[in-house]
């Protein structure tokens, strides 16, 4: 049986006040093509459909588009909320959409109530574990500790003795939106750490042949039957470096696995530049990226003059600015020590050079510091 495992949608996210609508509306329009394209037997999507509770509209329109098309397809699809979804808002008439094919699993209670699907090896169990906050669902599950782990635990015990009273052989997959033990982050994602303790041990989904997980941005295999699709697009700048894809998963008549990665279109990649302002402007080696969306970091020892409008020059889409200084590193004494023996005169200008990244005040910006200070003196008398 043949899956495509996505997650981290997002719908209605933005870059740095950037709109991304239409590159999700182009990812949404990629994912059906490969579901069709690869003949799968299901799609998976766990979790983080939308970046927020309460989705902006022209989000839920475009959702509502993916809905109908991958009902369209006759391809089951198994949705579970993550930590950024409202599972009572995005499971409203989940029991009607089912009957269309398309399986939203928002209701912790059912996690062990499985999406049953079949090929001419039998049947395939498929879960989903919606987003399990411990604070909410500890007394669904009993347990007595605010982890994630204790949640996640118990509710794939139950996805465990359920599996165990079907037919044999019934193979499995679950799907999941936690942060598993050995994920790399990034800075997308929203922390989870609310409520108790974040980390997830991947021996927590031992018993099932795949984890289909969601949460984490970069596409990641945490054991080979334990894996992140990761996040379609770039949702940070901490993202640059990440190649966006999903699963395509194919499970054997035993349960042998084989997975291989399908590229998410890049509407426009992300670069990150540092160095000094005049460096940035004329290094012919950053011409690729005068067409990407640009993180500059400046490290000119003072601020330059209007430094986002010249970028702008040459990188019209860069969207964050960053200033690192180089500066020699600070002498390890005491505030009191580097005052001492000082006069008012160059502690004030040890000030303007601190503060300008090393530049100290001219000769005109020296007298002005001298006539300030006189005037406070001739006040004090």
């Amino acid at each position: 049986m043949r899956f495509l495992h996505t997650s981290d949608w997002h719908l209605g996210r933005a870059l740095h006040r950037v709109s991304l609508l239409d590159a999700q509306e182009a990812f949404l329009d990629h994912l059906i093509a490969t579901a069709r394209e690869e003949r799968v037997d299901a799609v998976l999507v766990a979790g983080d459909i939308y970046d927020r509770a309460v989705p902006p509209l022209p989000a839920v329109d475009l959702y509502d588009d993916a809905l109908h098309r991958l009902a369209g397809l006759g391809v089951p699809t198994v949705m579970i909320p993550g930590n950024h979804d409202s599972p009572r808002r995005l499971g409203v008439g989940s029991g009607l959409i089912g009957r269309a094919g398309v399986h939203l699993r928002t209701d912790p209670a059912d996690c062990a109530t499985p999406v049953l699907l079949a090929d001419r090896h039998g049947d395939v169990a498929v879960y989903g574990l919606p987003y399990l906050e411990p604070a909410l669902v500890r007394e669904e599950f009993g347990v007595h500790t605010a982890q994630h782990a204790a949640v996640v635990g118990a509710a794939m015990d139950r996805v465990r003795a359920d599996l165990s009273a079907r037919r044999a052989p019934t193979r499995s997959v679950v799907l999941a939106h936690a942060f598993v033990t050995g994920g790399t982050t990034s800075d997308s994602e929203r922390d989870i750490t609310v409520g108790g303790a974040a980390a997830v041990p991947a021996t927590a989904f031992s018993g099932v042949d795949y984890a289909a997980l969601g949460h984490l941005h970069g596409c990641q295999t945490i054991t080979e039957r334990v894996r992140y699709s990761g996040s379609p697009l770039a949702y940070s700048f901490s993202e640059a470096a990440h190649r966006k894809s999903m699963w395509l998963v194919d499970l054997g008549p035993r349960g042998e696995l084989a997975a291989e990665r399908v590229d998410c279109p890049v509407p426009r990649p992300l670069a990150r530049i540092r160095g000094r302002l005049e460096t940035l402007l004329t290094d012919p080696a950053l011409a690729p990226h005068e067409t990407a969306f640009v993180e500059a970091t400046l490290t000119d020892p003072a601020r330059p003059e209007e430094p986002l409008a010249r970028l702008a020059a040459r990188f019209p889409h860069v969207l964050s600015l960053v200033f690192e200084p180089d500066r020699p590193p600070a002498e390890r004494t005491s505030y009191a020590q580097r005052l001492t023996g000082r006069t008012d005169q160059e502690i004030a200008e040890d000030f303007v050079a601190h503060v300008r990244g090393g530049l100290g005040p001219d000769a005109r910006e020296r007298a002005a510091l001298r006539d300030a200070l006189g005037a406070a003196r001739a006040r004090e008398v």
